[in-house]
């Protein structure tokens, strides 16, 4: 892999879904490059085709036509077991709803990816602690779900997504379920993180929170119709 080969290429993507005996199509030829260390948003109207596309980009469905190269792989033909393994090792997902299993401390719910690398208890544990100390939950490591406020919840999301230090953090509406103080509050925890060099990938419906990327992909009727700079003032 060159130098200069970015971190995501896009190159005419498509996808449809067959319902009641009818092709759907949900993506339309794509085409884009992200590279090592930027923050993009993408954004569109529910139903555009955005879901799909960060579902693909995570890895978690694989598109019928078209190419995707992550970090020097083509992802289409790889088996569900390397795509799992990939989605361990090289993406951080941080959900709306946070996706914490309730009867888990925040240090366990952060230890989980580590599990399937293999890790030891100890080891695990260690970068899971550094990870909550990273997201100012020091004091919290001990605390299950139900004992955190809906900010804290998704510092431990961030944490976790954070502790198997992948390239890519997808961050899928982060601040939906979050009131308006609280969210600003996550999104300026993630541009610190992307200044400290994680790549962002933002998926919103929100053009206010999209602008705090510093590239917005905005996505109509799985057309991509615009790609532009943000200008950070």
């Amino acid at each position: 892999m060159s130098a200069s080969e970015p971190l995501i290429r896009v190159q005419n993507m498509q996808h449809s879904y067959t319902m009641a005996g009818e092709s759907m199509s949900i993506l339309k030829g794509l085409t884009f490059n992200i590279d090592y260390g930027e923050f993009v948003a993408i954004i569109g109207p529910s139903g555009s085709g955005k879901s799909t596309l960060m579902n693909m980009l995570g890895c978690l469905d694989v598109a019928n036509e078209g190419d995707y190269f992550l970090d020097g792989q083509e992802i289409r033909k790889l088996s569900d077991n390397k795509l799992a393994q990939i989605r361990n090792e090289k993406i951080g997902f941080i959900f709306q709803n946070f996706n914490l299993l309730p009867k888990l401390s925040a240090v366990e719910n952060v230890e989980l990816p580590l599990i399937y690398r293999g890790m030891s208890h100890r080891e695990r544990r260690e970068v899971a602690r550094n990870a909550l100390v990273r997201v100012g939950l020091e004091s919290r490591i001990d605390h299950r779900p139900s004992e955190l406020s809906g900010g804290q919840q998704q510092r431990v999301a961030i944490a976790r997504a954070l502790a198997g230090t992948p390239p890519i953090l997808l961050a899928d509406e982060p601040t939906g379920a979050l009131d308006s103080k609280t969210g600003k509050e996550v999104l300026e925890m993630i541009k610190e993180l992307n200044q400290q060099g994680h790549t962002i990938i933002l998926i919103t419906h929100d053009l206010e929170i999209a602008e705090q990327a510093k590239r917005i992909i905005r996505i109509q009727d799985g057309d991509l119709v615009e790609d532009r700079k943000v200008s950070q003032s």
